[in-house]
């Protein structure tokens, strides 16, 4: 079934467009939500003005967005948990943690921007994946450091030299 959209949606479309659903998802959701319409010549045409003004918005801010990325591509975030002798961290490291250091950096970064396969959970270096729009994605360093330890002797085989040193002791 064709419809109108009236918003923009994601996974669909933007606000004008004409995009082909299912007949049930267009009759339960996107009808009843006003989310689209029943296309038609008179809809299209009063939709047209509108739809020219929010693309040029769209563009403003995907302009915007792949300046972010460009700023924040390579950046590094350097984060310190409480960890064990072994390394292994009470607790973990989320995207929250890390687009908050971003953040306090001085970048634009969301936490739903960062995507993390599974939280944190081991000191050591890690790249994540910052994603701020299906095609506009950067790359960051986050370091996991043990609390109150510096970033030079966080190395994982500098942390269990450490906890072999302790336990021969």
């Amino acid at each position: 079934m064709n419809v109108l959209l009236c918003e923009d949606i994601e996974t669909l479309g933007w606000y004008g467009d004409i995009v082909d659903v299912n007949e049930g998802y267009a009759r339960n959701y996107l009808l009843p939500q006003r989310l689209a319409t029943v296309p038609s010549e008179a809809k299209i045409k009063a939709m047209a003005e509108e739809k020219a003004r929010r693309a040029e918005q769209r563009q403003v801010v995907i302009d915007n967005l792949k300046k972010a990325a460009q700023a924040v591509d390579g950046a590094e975030a350097v984060i310190a948990a409480k960890a064990n002798e072994q390394g292994h961290l009470f607790g973990s490291v989320t995207e929250s943690q890390i687009a908050t250091n971003l953040r306090l950096q001085g970048y634009e970064v969301a936490d739903k921007h960062v995507k993390l396969g599974e939280h944190i959970k081991e000191i050591g270096q890690y790249t994540v994946k910052i994603v701020f729009a299906v095609d506009i994605t950067a790359k960051a360093q986050v370091t996991v450091v043990p609390e109150g330890q510096s970033v030079e002797t966080s190395d994982k085989s500098d942390v269990q030299e450490n906890a072999e040193q302790q336990n021969s002791n």
